[in-house]
């Protein structure tokens, strides 16, 4: 930790961890931030508040199981800001469908129930501008990339949990058809949580697509201030 900082980790096991760390040296408040990449339990104790990349979740957890961090990873989100990319929000959720056989370890910290895969194959990959708010410049479009992306199924809050809130949205006109058709399968309820593709809870945050793969480092931006430096206060 250094004095008047706060230190932001990385999980570097697998995915796209070193893409983050170019972002969070981009942001507007990169003076306050020390980004340090996390593979040990004591490189995890020196963090404020960490980042959980896009990669592949099954992965992702089976690594930390092997380096002894699955526990302190519990702990840490128990504790500290944790902000999930894709199969790191996957890791964050409470439940998920669509695991691989044999089950899918998951860290939690997140009242909801997430879809791996929920937009289909890699060769279903889209790009597609979001609708998104409390960001810088809201009124601007984020270019949202998604890979082999999870789907937010549910959102599971209870009366002890923290409110969920919704920052970005896939807007239904820019669907590709085949999600378009999945979505028509269900209520509108059941949409409207579908669509949700960045959401805050508490002092967790949880992205479905990867803001580390464009130049547009407004999430990056969001999370340090609105996640991270108010509990440092």
């Amino acid at each position: 930790m250094v004095p008047g900082h706060v230190t932001i980790g990385i999980l570097a096991l697998q995915g796209a961890f070193a893409e983050h760390q170019v972002a969070f040296q981009k942001v507007s408040v990169r003076k306050r931030v020390v980004v340090v990449q996390v593979r040990t339990t004591a490189e995890l104790d020196q963090c404020d508040a960490l980042v959980i990349p896009g990669g592949e979740s099954t992965t992702i957890a089976l690594l930390a199981r092997l380096s002894g961090l699955l526990d302190p990873l519990r702990e840490f989100i128990a504790r500290k800001p944790v902000w999930g990319t894709c199969a790191g929000a996957i890791l964050l959720a409470r439940s998920v469908e669509g695991a691989k056989k044999g089950g899918q370890e998951l860290l939690g910290g997140m009242s909801i129930t997430i879809q791996r895969n929920g937009w289909g194959s890699q060769v279903e990959s889209f790009e597609a501008p979001l609708d998104v708010c409390d960001l810088r410049d809201p009124q601007r479009p984020f270019t949202g990339v998604f890979i082999r992306a999870p789907v937010l199924l549910t959102l599971d809050t209870t009366p002890i949990d923290p409110p969920i809130s919704v920052i970005a949205r896939l807007p239904s006109s820019v669907l590709p058809r085949l999600v378009k058709n999945t979505l028509d399968q269900h209520d509108t309820d059941s949409q409207v949580t579908r669509t949700a593709v960045a959401i805050r809870q508490g002092r967790h945050f949880l992205t479905t697509f990867h803001p580390e793969l464009t130049e547009d480092y407004r999430f990056h931006d969001y999370f340090v201030r609105e996640c991270v430096l108010p509990e440092m206060r």
